[in-house]
């Protein structure tokens, strides 16, 4: 089995398990032997769900991000602020 065939074997067994459960899988619902493999394939969990097509990819553009912490740093400023 080559590196592709792994990623697909991974996914695979990610699939078949949210069909039996029909929630998205945890680690836990698997195998510690069968969690590692899959998360030494595709990745951190959330990561390996989203390359599954379980779970929808929840990336944030980096100045949304950027602008988010700005706003919570300047709130915070403020409640200190006010506060005082």
């Amino acid at each position: 089995m080559n590196g592709g065939e792994k990623k697909e074997y991974a996914v695979k067994l990610l699939c078949e398990k949210y069909s039996a459960l029909g929630r998205l899988p945890k680690r836990s619902d698997f195998e510690p032997e069968t969690a590692c493999f899959i998360k030494q394939k595709l990745g951190p969990w959330p990561r390996a769900l989203e390359k599954a097509g379980l779970k929808e990819v929840t990336k944030m553009p980096a100045a949304e991000k950027s602008r988010l912490k700005r706003e919570r740093a300047r709130a915070r400023r403020k409640a200190e602020k006010s506060s005082l």
